[in-house]
């Protein structure tokens, strides 16, 4: 499979980009005739779509839960100073003050555990769209991290997605 090595370059790059070559869009034409990828990418876009959305809203509720949490407490913290005689005064300020901020490490600790959940989870998700893309044939799509081929494939994708616009554009007519 041709990675976008050698040949003429179709866009302009620099030098150390990966070059988007004839060959590699003659292929993706070929490919493209047909329609299925076209259904590929769009299954596979509303899938990625899905997935953003529910991680989203699991981030919300997550924050959700924490806001609660943070209110429960300062309203128990709020009764306590009530029924507080004043010589205890300090040190159930102090002892509050720690509670406190052992919910707000708890808290962000599990925000960041759900953020790095979130990261891994888009990131085998661009591995399963690459994996379903080359299994299709689409040139230039293989399992890769390398951030310069991702943007290749990012292009090539935006690419696809423009080229079944005009093509459903050119059927209306």
């Amino acid at each position: 499979m041709d990675r976008g090595g050698g040949g003429r370059s179709f866009f302009p790059c620099s030098s150390s980009q990966q070059r988007l070559t004839y060959e590699m869009l003659s292929n993706l034409a070929l490919v493209l005739i047909d329609g299925t990828v076209f259904e590929i990418v769009q299954g596979l876009l509303e899938i990625q779509h899905l997935t953003e959305k529910n991680l989203y809203n699991q981030r919300l509720k997550l924050h959700s839960e924490h806001r609660a949490l943070k209110q429960e407490l300062l309203r128990k913290h709020k009764e306590s100073l009530q029924g507080c005689k004043s010589h205890n005064l300090a040190v159930l300020r102090a002892a509050q003050q720690r509670e406190l901020e052992a919910l707000e490490q708890r808290v962000k600790h599990e925000q960041k555990m759900m953020d790095e959940k979130i990261v891994l989870e888009l990131d085998q998700k661009v591995i399963d769209q690459q994996n379903t893309l080359e299994k299709a044939g689409v040139p230039g799509f293989y399992i890769t991290t390398n951030p310069k081929e991702l943007t290749l494939q990012m292009n090539l994708l935006d690419l696809i997605l423009k080229m079944q616009q005009r093509s459903a554009q050119s059927g209306n007519r």
